[in-house]
């Protein structure tokens, strides 16, 4: 399928499904010369592995990284890199009795029209246990972008239902974000949204929020107008990660509720710098960097397989009722801050390339 590979100079191509024997990707475009180690690709894949607290999936998954190719002695050295995280827990009996049944809020019923065929195992293609191979890519692009660029990423659980993080991106301290087994920067609050994860699992339903990123260090000028916009590359990044359903940059949607003359960001001079007094644009204008931290946010919707009796209809249209089984998180959040900033990087290391290539502008 065409929709496996993404980027244009770094650029990735992922495999492999739920139940099979493992998922991978393989990386193209990293440049010769930048130091990485498993370890620094395994800290990153333990963020995001199941099994980490009782607000998530009790799939027990060590998610080791194996690197194939394109490293020698910790170093790339140009050439592809392919990474595999191998299955090892996986219980597809679980899945047995909805083999013949379109559950709400899945993609069973989709594939099924579009390919004639669906792995009913965990979802197959369409599981999330394939953001185990974007993570571990990102955990290169991370890298190369630090020492390359200085850029530093971080992403946070702002909203789980009704709770919601009332402060600023910019003003969010990360060193409090890995702090809870939610990842919201605000502990008080953090431990509010673990009792309702945890009672709503306990009545067989689940919830869904928001991811609020942050890029620091982004220079002027990485960003491809027209159709390659730095936001409109990293909205696609962001709605390719299972569960999501919504984006928006900068002030977004509530930007909406303001005038021109409250919304834009007047340019200032200091110490003979020039930027944003402000930064309702979220760090791009016209598609491309303004220096400025890049801030988004990240829609995702309430985990779609619940303990809850649901009505739905089999193969043949007939009418069923059934509970789902197998083990799920009751909220995607925690596990998607991880992804979310894997993607980032993804997004930004393309564009960070692609500007060098370019020759103009404060590249290194």
């Amino acid at each position: 399928m065409a929709g496996d590979s993404f980027g244009t100079l770094f650029r990735i191509s992922i495999f492999g499904e739920s139940h099979g024997p493992g998922v991978g990707a393989i990386l193209e475009g990293c440049p010769p010369g930048l130091p990485i180690t498993a370890a620094e690709i395994q800290h990153e894949l333990d963020r995001r592995r199941p099994g980490q607290s009782k607000i998530s999936t009790q799939r027990k998954e060590p998610d080791t990284v194996e690197i194939l190719s394109g490293l020698l002695n910790d170093t790339t050295t140009g050439t592809p890199i392919a990474l595999l995280i191998r299955n090892t827990d996986q219980r597809s009996h679980d899945y047995d009795e909805m083999a013949t049944i379109y559950r709400p809020g899945h993609a069973d019923f989709t594939y099924q029209q579009k390919y004639g065929i669906r792995d009913v195992s965990g979802g197959g293609r369409s599981s999330a246990r394939t953001t185990a191979a974007t993570v571990a890519a990102g955990a290169i692009a991370k890298k190369l972008l630090a020492l390359n660029w200085g850029v530093q990423i971080h992403a946070w659980v702002k909203s789980v239902g009704a709770l919601q993080l009332q402060s600023a991106a910019e003003a969010v301290d990360v060193s409090q974000i890995e702090l809870n087994d939610v990842r919201c920067p605000d502990q008080a609050l953090a431990a509010q949204m673990h009792a309702l994860i945890e009672q709503t699992r306990k009545d067989g339903d689940s919830l869904g929020g928001v991811v609020e990123c942050i890029a620091r260090g982004v220079p002027v000028g990485w960003g491809e107008p027209i159709f390659d916009r730095l936001e409109a590359d990293l909205a696609k990044a962001m709605l390719a990660i299972n569960a999501s359903k919504g984006f928006e940059i900068g002030s977004g949607f509530g930007g909406t509720h303001l005038t021109g003359s409250q919304h834009n960001d007047p340019f200032i001079s200091d110490a003979g710098v020039i930027k944003t007094q402000g930064n309702n644009h979220g760090g791009v204008l016209g598609g491309i960097s303004t220096g400025m931290p890049v801030v988004f946010r990240v829609a995702f919707k309430p985990t779609a397989t619940i303990a809850k009796l649901q009505q739905s209809v089999d193969i043949n249209g007939d009418p069923v009722e059934f509970r789902g089984r197998g083990r799920h998180d009751p909220c995607v959040l925690p596990r998607a801050v991880p992804i979310v900033e894997a993607m980032t990087a993804l997004v930004l290391a393309d564009h960070a390339l692609r500007q060098r290539a370019l020759g103009v502008g404060t590249e290194v």
